[in-house]
């Protein structure tokens, strides 16, 4: 098991890794986390929501995301309510304050899922969530050191040196479990480090007497692994180098260097599934950059409204913000706008929620920029799909034919009205046969939205996009070859594996667990 002094320490990233030495290795690994919160998610082979990170630890460990990888899946909807998903399918929103009172009750639920893993495969790599030392929380602990002791499994306790205080926080998050928690950890990782690993040494020898726990790695700031994050508090992380804070350097569309492509994505509060980008900012050409202000907007290539928990209320903070004015300045003047999940339903005329689906609002005006109106009814649809594109105009007509694949997660339904210029034909979903349309572009081809997530991991799609923005920008290299996502990401995996081999002992690991 892996646990960290904190939230966003590398848990995930360190599991994604450990799943892939095992499984170069030899062994059948599988990723498991009690108890998630994110917004980005994923749609689990049995057709269920789980946390983005363990659909890519199962990636890493060569297998089908399943729901027993992440039994319980919270997803923020204001700073003290979530919606809770149970086994994929959401059970409800909670308070904190209930949520706590309520959630050993899914203990039952936890140890199901671990023993159903533990059963199938040679070996499970367990991620915590935040630290076991929250003292406060320790009695309705379902993530961390209850887990290890259900599995007597060792802990790698991992802490963030980049933040500074390491070695307080290692030491102090030790002194705070309980004896037979203590006894369970087999050794320290300090993670995200850089610089000299000698500097270290006389504090990594003095944490070892202290403790009587060896420093088992010390893993050096990973800064060019592309791989998607599990929640917001990665996006700054993730920006590349030549990224800046505001658009100032991409306006009118002129980058510096290769990078003439400049896409802006709007950074809802409630931003859900970014992920969708990543693909896109791994294109040597393009810059993908987090918009908070209109004043960071400039003029980019292409402006994308991403998916969001709460559509009604990003939507009020769009307005409030004066982005939503910027956008609709941006569209008149011809730059194009595309719109995912909740950022297609913003796209809009009106949104409509009766029933208090998703928010108090009974109903809110969209941006206007496309001719469909969305009502929230339940229950929330959670699938795979298959389909080809069908869009004729616009940014993604050369894609026209192309198949795709995807997952939708979302509770609205969205009608268009009068003329339909669909994006997508959907003809299979959830393994059954299918004859949908999904999406929508505007009569000039340059306002488009889509229900799809996953949409630009489709390599010609994706190259169509960026082959046709690449143009528009003026830029006179020719259209680019199609990369494979999925063998570009299976190539970082294999990155992330040799780095962390070559400075975690893995075979200590595997004593302690046995695998030796």
């Amino acid at each position: 098991m892996v646990q960290g002094t904190a939230s966003h320490v590398g848990k995930s990233t360190l599991v994604t890794a450990l799943c892939r030495i095992l499984r170069q290795d030899g062994h059948r690994v599988a990723p498991f986390k009690s108890q998630n919160m994110a917004l980005n998610s994923f749609v689990a082979a049995e057709g269920g929501e789980i946390g983005r990170a363990q659909a890519v630890q199962a990636e890493a460990a060569g297998l089908d995301p399943s729901l027993d990888m992440n039994p319980i899946l919270l997803k923020p909807e204001g700073d003290a309510r979530s919606q809770v998903i149970v086994n994929g399918r959401s059970v409800g929103s909670r308070t904190a304050a209930d949520y706590q009172r309520w959630k050993l009750e899914l203990w039952p639920t936890v140890t199901a899922a671990l023993d159903r893993l533990r059963a199938a495969y040679d070996v499970v790599v367990v991620e915590g969530a935040g630290s076991p030392a929250e003292i406060n929380l320790r009695h309705a602990d379902l993530a961390n050191m209850r887990v290890a002791l259900h599995a007597e499994a060792p802990v790698l306790l991992v802490g963030d040196i980049d933040r500074g205080g390491v070695f307080a926080s290692l030491y102090g998050t030790l002194a705070l479990l309980e004896p037979a928690e203590r006894a369970l950890v087999c050794g320290f990782a300090i993670n995200k480090f850089r610089g000299d690993p000698a500097i270290l040494e006389p504090g990594l020898e003095m944490l070892r007497e202290r403790t009587g726990v060896p420093v088992l790695g010390v893993i050096p700031l990973l800064q060019h692994l592309d791989l998607p994050e599990e929640d917001s508090l990665g996006i700054a992380d993730s920006r590349h180098d030549h990224d800046t804070a505001d658009g100032s350097d991409a306006k009118d569309g002129v980058l510096a260097g290769d990078r003439t492509i400049d896409v802006a994505v709007i950074r809802l509060p409630r931003i859900a599934n970014f992920d969708d980008f990543a693909p896109l900012a791994a294109d040597s050409r393009t810059r993908v950059r987090y918009v908070e202000r209109a004043s960071q907007l400039g003029r980019p290539s292409l402006v994308m409204l991403p998916g969001t928990k709460t559509t009604i209320e990003d939507l009020a903070w769009l307005r409030a913000s004066g982005l939503a004015d910027a956008i609709r300045q941006l569209s008149a003047e011809r730059v194009p706008i595309f719109g995912v999940c909740g950022g297609y339903q913003m796209l809009g005329q009106h949104i409509l929620d009766p029933d208090g689906v998703e928010s108090d609002r009974r109903e809110a005006a969209g941006l206007g920029l496309l001719p469909i109106e969305t009502t929230f009814v339940a229950p929330k649809r959670t699938c795979r799909i298959v389909g080809t594109v069908v869009a004729d105009s616009g940014l993604l007509a050369a894609a026209r034919r192309s198949a795709v694949i995807g997952y939708e997660i979302h509770m609205g339904r969205t009608d268009a009205r009068g003329a339909v210029r669909p994006l997508l034909r959907i003809t299979e979903r959830s393994g059954e046969a299918a004859n949908d349309l999904d999406g929508l572009v505007s009569d000039d081809g340059l306002v488009a939205g889509t229900y799809v997530h996953g949409l630009f991991d489709n390599d010609d799609l994706r190259h169509a996009l960026l082959n046709r923005l690449a143009g528009a920008s003026g830029s006179v290299s020719p259209p680019r070859a199609v990369i494979s996502t999925r063998l570009a990401r299976e190539a970082q995996y294999d990155a992330l594996a040799d780095a962390v081999r070559a400075s975690l002992d893995i075979g200590a690991l595997k004593r302690a667990s046995g695998l030796d």
